[in-house]
């Protein structure tokens, strides 16, 4: 499996319900809110990296309110 958390900006008041929503979509293993320049961080996974830049990291960016993301693959040895 290959892992990456992706750094999401929303717009102003609605991160809760963006970490909600994003915390639903397949392939996303956790998203909670948090404070600093990123109002929401999500951890996803899937079986590829073509998987995850194709399928899951635009499903993510899709959910109404973001604003910004920034996907960040997690190295995991020989997967990336």
């Amino acid at each position: 499996m290959v892992e990456a958390f992706v750094l999401i900006q929303t717009e102003v008041g609605r991160a809760e319900v963006v970490a909600e929503q994003v915390a639903g979509l397949t392939g996303v293993l956790s998203a909670e809110s948090v404070t600093g320049p990123y109002d929401v961080v999500a951890r996803v996974g899937a079986a590829t990296l073509t998987e995850l830049t194709k399928t899951v990291v635009p499903a993510v960016a899709g959910v109404s309110g973001i604003t910004r993301t920034l996907t960040c693959p997690i190295a995991t040895g020989a997967h990336l």
